[in-house]
């Protein structure tokens, strides 16, 4: 399977741009966030299989990316079919953390690359970056730690995604998982502020 790197990410979505194109399709803006952003931005240098839309912009506001447009649904198939990358290779997975609610600020904090005429696609900023890689990190551990310790948050971010987090899991459980990890990550002087 292709992953993607800083060096083709962006002749990727320079082919989705021109698949748009062909299937006249209206102006779509993506926000993504996970890998890609990580890479797009230079934040952390990695691969990534897949690139996550989290959000879309319509109108200058955000909006659920589910479900995906048809036109660039057909645009991802057919680049699918026609390369070594998955169907799902964009994907609307992280649409659950729009719904729940986003950081605050976090729409001054996106980073546009403007693509072309159809498509602009806005990268979350590294404090967001560094709220849904803790939460990811709780919750499955993994890559998702190692990326959150790229970021070298200091104690104020992470107090600042600790209390985001807990907002979008309230369970005890999920309390004491954060403050397990906080404890293991040097990140002790924040847990009593939560």
């Amino acid at each position: 399977m292709k992953t993607l790197k800083q060096d083709n990410l962006k002749s990727l979505l320079i082919l989705l741009e021109e698949q748009l194109r062909l299937l006249k399709s209206r102006r779509l803006e993506l926000v993504v966030c996970g890998g890609s952003a990580l890479i797009a931005l230079n934040l952390v240098q990695r691969a990534t299989r897949d690139i996550d839309v989290v959000a879309m912009i319509s109108e200058k506001k955000l909006s659920d990316p589910e479900p995906f447009p048809e036109e660039l649904r057909q645009a991802v198939k057919k680049i699918a079919a026609n390369s070594d990358l998955p169907g799902d290779w964009l994907n609307a997975a992280p649409a659950d953390l729009f719904r729940m609610g986003l950081p605050e600020g976090f729409k001054e904090r996106l980073t546009v690359w403007e693509i072309g005429p159809t498509l602009a696609v806005h990268f979350i900023g590294r404090l967001d970056q560094i709220h849904f890689k803790l939460y990811a990190a709780v919750d499955r551990g993994g890559y998702h730690i190692t990326d959150l310790m790229a970021l070298n948050p200091d104690n104020n971010e992470i107090w600042q995604a600790a209390r985001w987090v807990l907002t979008h899991d309230v369970s005890i459980g999920f309390l004491s998982l954060l403050k397990d990890l906080l404890t293991e990550l040097g990140y002790v002087e924040v847990i009593c502020k939560i």
